[in-house]
């Protein structure tokens, strides 16, 4: 899949982003990172576009959102539904959780995202064990010779 080029100064308020991170979002970071939740890799204050996603595993294509009061305006309301319909253009999930939802529900919240990465993640597939495989009657490996 491409990905578009982000402006510089997208990439200079991620950056500002990441090192002024709401109390709220540092708790969740910590969950997160380091492939910790489903061994997923999520990246915190994302360019993607014209917008800066606060937490996005590209492999399920999930975006966790953590907001503010100030989400709560109408004007605000308006402009986070215009972006999560940009990010499900390209086929990524948003959930949204408030700063209150983090900071009083910690597990819950965690446990509503790894719910949403099983759901969109591709089914794992089972590989064979050491030295297993299809044997044919005489007991030759009836895999092709290289």
């Amino acid at each position: 899949m491409p990905h578009n080029e982000v402006r510089k100064i997208q990439r200079a308020r991620a950056k500002q982003l990441r090192r002024s991170m709401t109390r709220a979002e540092t708790l969740l970071w910590r969950h997160l990172k380091a492939h910790r939740l489903a061994m997923l890799g999520f990246r915190r204050q994302s360019p993607m576009g014209n917008y800066i996603a606060d937490f996005v595993a590209h492999s399920c294509k999930l975006i966790v959102e953590v907001d503010g009061e100030s989400h709560d305006f109408e004007e605000r309301i308006r402009h986070d539904g215009r972006r999560d319909e940009w990010f499900a253009s390209r086929g990524y999930r948003v959930l949204r959780f408030t700063n209150d939802d983090v900071m009083k529900n910690l597990e819950g919240v965690v446990l509503a995202i790894d719910l949403a990465a099983a759901q969109v993640a591709p089914p794992s597939l089972t590989l064979p064990r050491k030295g297993g495989g299809n044997n044919s009657a005489d007991g030759a490996n009836s895999c092709p010779s290289k």
